[in-house]
Protein backbone atom coordinates (compact mmCIF):
# COMPACT_ATOMS: atom_id res chain seq x y z
CA UNK A 1 0.00 0.00 0.00
CA UNK A 2 1.14 3.53 -0.72
CA UNK A 3 0.01 6.46 1.37
CA UNK A 4 0.20 10.19 0.94
CA UNK A 5 -0.15 10.52 4.70
CA UNK A 6 3.05 12.10 5.96
CA UNK A 7 5.02 10.92 8.97
CA UNK A 8 6.80 13.86 10.54
CA UNK A 9 10.56 13.47 10.75
CA UNK A 10 10.71 14.97 14.23
CA UNK A 11 8.38 14.20 17.09
CA UNK A 12 6.12 16.96 18.30
CA UNK A 13 3.72 17.30 21.19
CA UNK A 14 0.37 15.56 20.75
CA UNK A 15 -1.97 18.37 19.68
CA UNK A 16 -5.32 19.25 21.27
CA UNK A 17 -7.95 18.74 18.57
CA UNK A 18 -11.26 19.41 20.31
CA UNK A 19 -12.38 15.88 19.47
CA UNK A 20 -15.72 14.51 20.70
CA UNK A 21 -15.32 13.46 24.33
CA UNK A 22 -18.29 11.08 24.17
CA UNK A 23 -17.25 9.20 21.00
CA UNK A 24 -14.04 7.42 22.01
CA UNK A 25 -13.34 3.71 21.49
CA UNK A 26 -10.41 1.29 21.60
CA UNK A 27 -9.29 -1.90 19.86
CA UNK A 28 -6.28 -4.17 19.92
CA UNK A 29 -4.70 -7.46 18.93
CA UNK A 30 -3.28 -10.07 21.32
CA UNK A 31 -1.66 -8.24 24.25
CA UNK A 32 -3.27 -5.16 22.71
CA UNK A 33 -6.59 -7.02 22.77
CA UNK A 34 -6.17 -7.70 26.48
CA UNK A 35 -5.25 -4.03 26.94
CA UNK A 36 -8.32 -2.97 24.98
CA UNK A 37 -10.52 -5.10 27.25
CA UNK A 38 -8.83 -3.74 30.38
CA UNK A 39 -9.06 -0.14 29.25
CA UNK A 40 -12.65 -0.48 28.09
CA UNK A 41 -13.85 -1.84 31.41
CA UNK A 42 -11.73 0.53 33.50
CA UNK A 43 -12.86 3.64 31.61
CA UNK A 44 -16.29 2.50 30.42
CA UNK A 45 -17.96 5.76 31.43
CA UNK A 46 -16.03 7.67 28.76
CA UNK A 47 -15.96 5.00 26.02
CA UNK A 48 -18.57 3.81 23.55
CA UNK A 49 -17.04 0.49 22.56
CA UNK A 50 -14.11 -1.83 22.03
CA UNK A 51 -12.64 -4.25 19.53
CA UNK A 52 -10.89 -7.29 21.01
CA UNK A 53 -8.94 -9.45 18.54
CA UNK A 54 -7.34 -12.58 20.01
CA UNK A 55 -7.71 -11.22 23.53
CA UNK A 56 -9.42 -12.29 26.73
CA UNK A 57 -11.55 -10.66 29.42
CA UNK A 58 -10.67 -7.78 31.72
CA UNK A 59 -8.09 -8.84 34.34
CA UNK A 60 -7.71 -12.28 32.79
CA UNK A 61 -4.41 -12.70 34.64
CA UNK A 62 -6.28 -12.26 37.93
CA UNK A 63 -8.50 -15.21 37.12
CA UNK A 64 -7.03 -17.29 39.95
CA UNK A 65 -6.04 -15.23 43.00
CA UNK A 66 -3.86 -18.07 44.27
CA UNK A 67 -1.65 -18.09 41.17
CA UNK A 68 0.81 -15.38 40.15
CA UNK A 69 -0.73 -13.25 37.36
CA UNK A 70 2.27 -13.90 35.11
CA UNK A 71 1.55 -17.64 35.27
CA UNK A 72 -2.14 -17.05 34.58
CA UNK A 73 -1.29 -14.74 31.67
CA UNK A 74 0.92 -17.29 29.95
CA UNK A 75 -1.32 -20.30 30.54
CA UNK A 76 -4.99 -19.65 31.32
CA UNK A 77 -5.11 -16.53 29.14
CA UNK A 78 -3.38 -18.00 26.10
CA UNK A 79 -3.55 -21.74 25.43
CA UNK A 80 -4.45 -23.40 28.73
CA UNK A 81 -4.76 -26.90 27.32
CA UNK A 82 -1.42 -26.86 25.48
CA UNK A 83 0.44 -28.78 28.18
CA UNK A 84 -2.50 -30.38 29.96
CA UNK A 85 -2.17 -34.06 30.83
CA UNK A 86 -5.87 -34.38 31.66
CA UNK A 87 -7.61 -33.26 28.49
CA UNK A 88 -9.09 -29.83 27.91
CA UNK A 89 -11.56 -29.11 30.67
CA UNK A 90 -13.53 -25.86 30.63
CA UNK A 91 -12.17 -25.26 34.14
CA UNK A 92 -8.77 -24.50 32.61
CA UNK A 93 -10.11 -21.42 30.83
CA UNK A 94 -10.72 -17.96 32.35
CA UNK A 95 -13.63 -17.94 34.81
CA UNK A 96 -15.82 -15.21 33.33
CA UNK A 97 -18.30 -15.35 36.21
CA UNK A 98 -15.59 -14.80 38.81
CA UNK A 99 -14.05 -11.97 36.80
CA UNK A 100 -17.43 -10.28 36.27
CA UNK A 101 -18.07 -10.27 40.02
CA UNK A 102 -14.51 -9.09 40.64
CA UNK A 103 -15.10 -6.21 38.23
CA UNK A 104 -18.14 -5.14 40.25
CA UNK A 105 -16.12 -5.22 43.48
CA UNK A 106 -13.27 -3.31 41.85
CA UNK A 107 -15.74 -0.70 40.59
CA UNK A 108 -17.26 -0.37 44.06
CA UNK A 109 -13.76 0.34 45.33
CA UNK A 110 -13.41 3.13 42.78
CA UNK A 111 -10.53 1.52 40.90
CA UNK A 112 -12.51 1.19 37.65
CA UNK A 113 -15.71 2.78 36.38
CA UNK A 114 -19.14 1.43 37.31
CA UNK A 115 -19.76 -1.67 35.19
CA UNK A 116 -23.29 -0.40 34.46
CA UNK A 117 -21.73 1.86 31.83
CA UNK A 118 -20.84 -1.22 29.75
CA UNK A 119 -24.51 -1.90 29.01
CA UNK A 120 -24.65 0.94 26.48
CA UNK A 121 -21.47 0.00 24.61
CA UNK A 122 -20.70 -1.98 21.47
CA UNK A 123 -18.08 -4.74 21.49
CA UNK A 124 -16.52 -6.59 18.55
CA UNK A 125 -14.54 -9.76 19.26
CA UNK A 126 -12.61 -12.06 16.95
CA UNK A 127 -10.81 -15.38 17.28
CA UNK A 128 -9.15 -17.22 14.42
CA UNK A 129 -9.93 -20.93 14.36
CA UNK A 130 -6.24 -21.69 13.70
CA UNK A 131 -4.96 -19.39 16.42
CA UNK A 132 -2.91 -21.48 18.85
CA UNK A 133 -1.42 -18.47 20.64
CA UNK A 134 -4.63 -17.14 22.20
CA UNK A 135 -7.13 -19.91 21.57
CA UNK A 136 -10.82 -19.44 20.91
CA UNK A 137 -11.86 -20.63 24.37
CA UNK A 138 -10.10 -17.63 25.89
CA UNK A 139 -11.90 -15.18 23.61
CA UNK A 140 -15.15 -17.03 24.36
CA UNK A 141 -14.62 -16.15 28.01
CA UNK A 142 -14.42 -12.44 27.11
CA UNK A 143 -17.79 -12.76 25.38
CA UNK A 144 -19.26 -14.45 28.46
CA UNK A 145 -17.74 -11.75 30.68
CA UNK A 146 -19.60 -8.98 28.87
CA UNK A 147 -22.83 -10.98 28.89
CA UNK A 148 -22.58 -11.55 32.64
CA UNK A 149 -22.24 -7.80 33.17
CA UNK A 150 -25.49 -7.20 31.33
CA UNK A 151 -24.40 -6.22 27.85
CA UNK A 152 -27.25 -7.03 25.43
CA UNK A 153 -26.51 -9.70 22.84
CA UNK A 154 -27.32 -7.25 20.04
CA UNK A 155 -24.35 -5.11 21.07
CA UNK A 156 -21.85 -7.97 20.91
CA UNK A 157 -20.45 -9.07 17.57
CA UNK A 158 -18.27 -12.17 17.75
CA UNK A 159 -16.62 -13.90 14.81
CA UNK A 160 -14.87 -17.20 15.52
CA UNK A 161 -15.57 -18.87 12.18
CA UNK A 162 -12.54 -17.85 10.09
CA UNK A 163 -9.55 -20.15 9.54
CA UNK A 164 -7.14 -17.44 10.64
CA UNK A 165 -3.90 -17.66 12.57
CA UNK A 166 -2.89 -15.30 15.35
CA UNK A 167 -3.18 -11.97 13.56
CA UNK A 168 -5.13 -8.82 12.81
CA UNK A 169 -6.95 -9.57 9.57
CA UNK A 170 -7.42 -7.55 6.40
CA UNK A 171 -8.61 -7.86 2.82
CA UNK A 172 -5.23 -6.98 1.33
CA UNK A 173 -3.76 -9.73 -0.89
CA UNK A 174 -0.27 -8.42 -0.11
CA UNK A 175 -0.56 -9.45 3.54
CA UNK A 176 0.37 -12.81 5.09
CA UNK A 177 -1.91 -15.74 4.11
CA UNK A 178 -4.88 -16.06 6.45
CA UNK A 179 -4.02 -19.36 8.11
CA UNK A 180 -0.47 -18.51 9.18
CA UNK A 181 0.94 -17.12 12.41
CA UNK A 182 4.04 -15.09 11.64
CA UNK A 183 5.37 -11.55 11.79
CA UNK A 184 4.01 -8.93 11.28
CA UNK A 185 0.81 -10.74 12.39
CA UNK A 186 -1.34 -9.02 9.77
CA UNK A 187 -3.13 -11.57 7.58
CA UNK A 188 -5.24 -11.41 4.46
CA UNK A 189 -8.50 -13.24 5.24
CA UNK A 190 -10.58 -11.20 2.77
CA UNK A 191 -12.14 -9.39 5.75
CA UNK A 192 -11.44 -5.68 6.43
CA UNK A 193 -11.33 -6.02 10.20
CA UNK A 194 -10.66 -2.35 10.96
CA UNK A 195 -13.85 -1.47 9.09
CA UNK A 196 -15.80 -4.22 10.85
CA UNK A 197 -14.68 -2.97 14.26
CA UNK A 198 -15.43 0.69 13.63
CA UNK A 199 -18.73 0.01 11.88
CA UNK A 200 -19.93 -2.12 14.78
CA UNK A 201 -19.00 0.59 17.27
CA UNK A 202 -20.13 3.66 15.34
CA UNK A 203 -22.71 2.39 12.87
CA UNK A 204 -22.72 2.66 9.04
CA UNK A 205 -19.57 4.25 7.64
CA UNK A 206 -18.56 5.94 4.41
CA UNK A 207 -16.38 3.79 2.13
CA UNK A 208 -12.66 3.91 2.92
CA UNK A 209 -10.34 6.24 1.07
CA UNK A 210 -8.20 4.73 -1.66
CA UNK A 211 -5.34 6.85 -0.36
CA UNK A 212 -5.47 8.60 3.02
CA UNK A 213 -4.86 12.33 2.76
CA UNK A 214 -4.51 13.23 6.43
CA UNK A 215 -1.42 13.57 8.59
CA UNK A 216 0.33 10.66 10.28
CA UNK A 217 2.13 12.42 13.10
CA UNK A 218 4.91 11.03 15.30
CA UNK A 219 4.57 12.64 18.71
CA UNK A 220 6.33 12.64 22.06
CA UNK A 221 4.66 9.89 24.08
CA UNK A 222 7.12 10.27 26.96
CA UNK A 223 5.24 13.27 28.38
CA UNK A 224 2.38 10.93 29.30
CA UNK A 225 4.55 8.31 31.02
CA UNK A 226 4.65 8.56 34.80
CA UNK A 227 6.69 5.46 35.64
CA UNK A 228 10.08 4.07 34.62
CA UNK A 229 8.67 0.54 34.38
CA UNK A 230 5.94 0.99 31.75
CA UNK A 231 8.06 -0.30 28.83
CA UNK A 232 6.36 2.40 26.74
CA UNK A 233 8.23 3.95 23.83
CA UNK A 234 9.21 7.61 23.76
CA UNK A 235 7.38 8.02 20.45
CA UNK A 236 3.84 7.18 19.36
CA UNK A 237 1.67 8.08 16.37
CA UNK A 238 -1.66 9.71 15.69
CA UNK A 239 -3.50 9.86 12.38
CA UNK A 240 -5.43 13.08 11.82
CA UNK A 241 -7.80 13.21 8.82
CA UNK A 242 -7.68 16.56 7.08
CA UNK A 243 -11.28 17.30 8.10
CA UNK A 244 -10.40 16.84 11.78
CA UNK A 245 -8.24 19.96 11.77
CA UNK A 246 -11.49 21.96 11.74
CA UNK A 247 -14.31 19.53 12.61
CA UNK A 248 -14.79 17.83 15.99
CA UNK A 249 -14.04 14.16 15.30
CA UNK A 250 -14.33 10.82 17.04
CA UNK A 251 -11.26 9.16 18.60
CA UNK A 252 -10.27 5.54 18.21
CA UNK A 253 -7.26 4.01 19.98
CA UNK A 254 -5.60 1.18 18.01
CA UNK A 255 -3.32 -0.92 20.23
CA UNK A 256 -0.69 -3.14 18.60
CA UNK A 257 0.19 -6.62 19.82
CA UNK A 258 3.49 -8.13 20.98
CA UNK A 259 6.37 -7.59 18.56
CA UNK A 260 4.26 -5.12 16.58
CA UNK A 261 5.40 -1.79 17.99
CA UNK A 262 7.42 0.68 15.93
CA UNK A 263 10.64 -0.60 17.52
CA UNK A 264 9.93 -4.01 15.94
CA UNK A 265 8.20 -3.38 12.60
CA UNK A 266 8.26 0.37 12.11
CA UNK A 267 4.89 1.79 11.08
CA UNK A 268 3.64 -1.46 9.48
CA UNK A 269 0.86 -2.01 12.03
CA UNK A 270 -0.17 1.61 11.71
CA UNK A 271 -0.21 1.70 7.91
CA UNK A 272 -1.23 -1.83 6.94
CA UNK A 273 -4.20 -2.66 9.19
CA UNK A 274 -6.73 -0.52 7.31
CA UNK A 275 -7.45 2.01 10.04
CA UNK A 276 -6.11 5.01 8.14
CA UNK A 277 -8.27 4.52 5.05
CA UNK A 278 -11.55 4.14 6.93
CA UNK A 279 -10.72 6.86 9.46
CA UNK A 280 -9.93 9.30 6.66
CA UNK A 281 -13.47 9.34 5.26
CA UNK A 282 -15.34 9.12 8.57
CA UNK A 283 -13.83 11.87 10.71
CA UNK A 284 -12.09 9.49 13.11
CA UNK A 285 -8.77 10.39 14.70
CA UNK A 286 -6.73 7.22 15.32
CA UNK A 287 -4.25 7.09 18.18
CA UNK A 288 -1.51 4.45 18.03
CA UNK A 289 0.20 4.23 21.47
CA UNK A 290 3.46 2.30 21.54
CA UNK A 291 5.28 -0.21 23.73
CA UNK A 292 8.87 -1.31 23.11
CA UNK A 293 10.76 -4.32 24.40
CA UNK A 294 12.55 -4.22 27.73
CA UNK A 295 15.09 -6.92 28.54
CA UNK A 296 15.67 -6.21 32.21
CA UNK A 297 13.45 -3.91 34.32
CA UNK A 298 10.68 -4.46 33.53
CA UNK A 299 11.12 -7.81 31.80
CA UNK A 300 9.15 -7.45 28.57
CA UNK A 301 11.34 -8.85 25.77
CA UNK A 302 8.53 -9.08 23.22
CA UNK A 303 7.23 -5.57 23.65
CA UNK A 304 3.80 -6.65 24.95
CA UNK A 305 1.26 -4.50 26.73
CA UNK A 306 1.01 -5.08 30.46
CA UNK A 307 -1.93 -7.35 31.23
CA UNK A 308 -0.26 -9.29 34.06
CA UNK A 309 1.73 -6.86 36.20
CA UNK A 310 5.21 -6.31 34.82
CA UNK A 311 4.67 -2.61 35.56
CA UNK A 312 4.98 -3.47 39.26
CA UNK A 313 7.77 -5.97 38.48
CA UNK A 314 5.30 -8.86 38.85
CA UNK A 315 4.87 -8.06 42.54
CA UNK A 316 1.73 -6.99 44.42
CA UNK A 317 -0.06 -4.71 44.86
CA UNK A 318 -1.07 -5.15 41.22
CA UNK A 319 -2.72 -2.27 39.39
CA UNK A 320 -2.43 -3.29 35.71
CA UNK A 321 -6.23 -3.72 35.40
CA UNK A 322 -7.20 -0.42 37.08
CA UNK A 323 -7.41 3.24 36.14
CA UNK A 324 -4.20 3.78 38.13
CA UNK A 325 -2.06 1.53 35.92
CA UNK A 326 0.67 3.68 34.33
CA UNK A 327 -0.01 2.41 30.79
CA UNK A 328 -3.75 2.96 31.21
CA UNK A 329 -3.18 6.45 32.61
CA UNK A 330 -0.89 7.27 29.70
CA UNK A 331 -3.47 6.26 27.10
CA UNK A 332 -6.20 8.15 28.96
CA UNK A 333 -3.94 11.20 29.09
CA UNK A 334 -3.46 11.06 25.32
CA UNK A 335 -7.21 10.81 24.76
CA UNK A 336 -7.81 13.73 27.11
CA UNK A 337 -5.31 15.81 25.10
CA UNK A 338 -7.07 15.00 21.83
CA UNK A 339 -10.50 15.95 23.16
CA UNK A 340 -9.26 19.16 24.72
CA UNK A 341 -9.60 22.49 22.95
CA UNK A 342 -6.09 23.58 23.86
Amino acid sequence: MLFSASAHATTVLLPPLNAQANQTSISGLSSGGFMAAQFHVAFSESLVGAGIVAGGPWNCAGNNPFVNPLINATTTCMNPCENSLNGCSSSLFPNSGYLAELAKVTANNGRIDDTQHLKNDQVYLFSGRLDETVVTGVVDSAVHFYRKLGMPESQIRYNSSVDAGHAFITSDPADTPCDLTQSPYINNCDIPQAIRILAHIYGPLNPPAATPNGDLVAFDQSEFISSSTTSMDDTAYVYIPASCRSASCKVHVAVHGCRQGISFIGTTYIRETGYLEIADTNEIIVLFPQVKKSDFIPYNPRGCWDFWGYGTLNNPPYNYYTKDAPQMKAIKGMIDRLVSAG
